[in-house]
């Protein structure tokens, strides 16, 4: 699963950030520097991957009791049309998704992948904002017009996995 998450990240990177090539140069002081292109915003750091589970209890049994992790409480986000539990990973989260209400876009999900599987990744970012403006300008689907609050009680954006490498990919506001 890390293999597959790094080459969707690698993906993922080449698409959203304009392709320019670095240039190194060295200096009396061999210090070297790279003209990266300038952007209005910044991707950070994973925050978490998302599974969607058909039996939450069980998952959480899974990372708690059997693999020892640290498992949040329960929570209900109606908004979203999920119960979320987060596992603490130490250098990120897993976020493990279940439906709620028949119109869950995971309950649709878990039609389709009845044991579950890997929803979506959580990256970081700076500017919510102006990362919208620049990604539309890229030709990149954002799945809502305005931001969402999202499980952190940050605003969140989706991106469509068809513009993504087949990952459906969440920013969050760091």
């Amino acid at each position: 699963m890390a293999a597959c998450l790094r080459r969707a990240a690698a993906g993922l990177l080449t698409r959203l950030q304009t392709s320019a090539p670095a240039i190194r140069t060295l200096s009396s002081s061999n210090s070297f520097s790279q003209n990266i292109p300038s952007s209005l915003w910044k991707l950070g750091r994973l925050n978490h991957v998302a599974i969607a589970v058909p039996d939450l209890e069980k998952a959480q049994s899974l990372y708690k009791d059997v693999l020892g992790a640290q498992v949040s409480e329960t929570v209900a986000l109606p908004e979203h049309g999920v119960y979320i539990v987060f596992v603490e990973l130490g250098n990120t989260k897993l976020e493990l998704l279940h439906p709620l209400g028949e119109k869950s876009p995971i309950a649709s999900f878990l039609q389709k992948n009845k044991t579950g599987g890997m929803h979506h990744i959580c990256i970081e970012v700076d500017d919510i904002k102006a990362a919208m403006t620049e990604l539309k300008k890229k030709k990149i689907r954002i799945l809502s017009e305005e931001p969402k609050i999202g499980a952190h009680g940050k605003p969140v954006i989706f991106l469509h996995p068809k513009d993504c490498h087949g990952v459906l990919v969440e920013l969050e506001q760091a």
